[in-house]
Formats: C-alpha cells, sequence, structure tokens
C-alpha cells in the first residue's frame, strides 16, 4: 500500500483498490468506488472553503479513510478486522446481494463506527465541540449519498424505482437506513470517544462496533419481503462485478 500524506493519496490509495477489484470482479469495487467519489466531493470542499478549518477537515479525512483502507488490507491478507467491517467484506463472497447492500453495509461500517473514532482522534488536546459544524458538513456529504446512489445505480437496475413504488417495505427499509445515518449517532459516539479515558477507549470501540454489527447483519438479511424483491433485483442487475463498479464511478 502507498504511504498516504493527504487526500490526493487517499484518492490514489482508493484508485488501487478499485482497480484491483476491477481485475479480480470483486465486489468489494462497489464501496470503494462511492467512497472515492465522497472524498473527491470533501477534496473541493476543502478548496472552496466550505469548511470551518480546511487542514484539520483533510487530516480528519485521512484518519477516517485509513480506517476503511487500513481494514482493507488487513482482511485481504487474513488479518484480524473489526465485525462491522468483516460482515461487509465477507458479503462480497456471496452472489446474490444486491450492489445497494454491499454499498450500505460498507456505510454501515464507516459511518456509524469509523466517523465517530476518526473524529474523537482529530480533536485530541482541543475541545471536540470545536469541529460540530464542520462535522455535520461531512455527513451532509455522507447523507446524502443514499439519494445519489439510488440515482446511479438506476444504469444498473432498470426497473429499480418502479420496484422501490411498488414494494414500500423494501423502500421503508432503505429511508429507515438513511435516517440512521442522518441521525446524530457518529457525533455523540465520538463526543462519547472523546471523553472517555485511555484506558476505556478499546473497551467502548468494541461494544459500539458489536452494536453496528448487528445493524449490517440487517442490511444483509432484511427480512423475507425484501430478500425476495433483492433476489428479483439482483437477477435483473445489469452488466459484470467490473462494468457495474465503473457505473458507480461515473
Amino acid at each position: 500500500m502507498k504511504p498516504i500524506h493527504n487526500i490526493d493519496d487517499v484518492i490514489a490509495v482508493l484508485q488501487d483498490i478499485i482497480d484491483t477489484s476491477i481485475q479480480e470482479k470483486s465486489p468489494l469495487g462497489y464501496f470503494a468506488a462511492l467512497y472515492q467519489k465522497v472524498t473527491i466531493k470533501v477534496k473541493e470542499g476543502i478548496q472552496n472553503g466550505v469548511f470551518e478549518d480546511g487542514p484539520r477537515m483533510e487530516k480528519l479525512d485521512i484518519i477516517f479513510a485509513k480506517r476503511y483502507i487500513d481494514a482493507y488490507y488487513d482482511f485481504s491478507q487474513n488479518k484480524t478486522v473489526t465485525s462491522s467491517w468483516l460482515k461487509a467484506f465477507m458479503l462480497s463472497k456471496k452472489f446474490w446481494p444486491i450492489v445497494l447492500q454491499h454499498l450500505l453495509i460498507g456505510m454501515n461500517a464507516h459511518i456509524n463506527l469509523d466517523l465517530g473514532i476518526a473524529a474523537a482522534q482529530v480533536s485530541e488536546g482541543q475541545p471536540i465541540e470545536n469541529l460540530k459544524n464542520d462535522f455535520d458538513k461531512i455527513n451532509e456529504i455522507l447523507s446524502s449519498l443514499v439519494t445519489d446512489v439510488e440515482n446511479d445505480l438506476a444504469t444498473i437496475w432498470p426497473f429499480l424505482r418502479k420496484i422501490l413504488k411498488f414494494t414500500r417495505k423494501v423502500d421503508n427499509f432503505l429511508v429507515d437506513f438513511s435516517m440512521e445515518i442522518a441521525r446524530d449517532g457518529a457525533w455523540n459516539f465520538a463526543v462519547h470517544l472523546a471523553n472517555t479515558s485511555p484506558s476505556d477507549l478499546d473497551k467502548v470501540i468494541q461494544k459500539r462496533d458489536k452494536k453496528v454489527a448487528d445493524i449490517a447483519s440487517l442490511i444483509s438479511n432484511p427480512g423475507l419481503i425484501a430478500n425476495v424483491t433483492f433476489g428479483i433485483i439482483r437477477l435483473g442487475e445489469r452488466g459484470t462485478v467490473p462494468q457495474k463498479i465503473k457505473d458507480l464511478m461515473h
């Protein structure tokens, strides 16, 4: 893995993961493609002065991204990863999960676990409240992705919108999940970590990881009606895994 010193390095390493996934026809490339788009948006935000503290936001982005990137490479080398990421990565071994499930399960691990940890780390030595406005801005970018993803995937699933309208249960599942992300869970977790003594940090993170891994189980197995619907969508998905990864990059 290339060393990561700035946001451009993050974008380059994500490209390596995307290229490897295309070569190996691995669904792990779906989340990497989406995440590269987010990182480019954050970079543009820093350049355009959207954030109160651009250099701090770049530092946060690097710490945040490295949690995913390290987990990806650890998993590929059979090393231990968090339960949340393990559930996300293991989904890539199965045929039936649809692209959206792969994306949501990755977003779940990264936002609901990693974002709070990264926010607490970047705020070390400073009151974490100073980060709140910029944290909300990055969370807006992440939360808006659920809608962006649905739009992107229209190319992969020609009947996506019709199916979502027809099966309100699945639609509710997606809405509920996006609301989970949009809520203040990640921020509350960051504040909790910032106020936790160093000796208790691992215990608090493990407890959170277990909770986030439980949400991952709901994404991978959302119930009979959703599973049947997702099965229909899966059979209707257009293109090979590499083509779908490229569709997500546009």
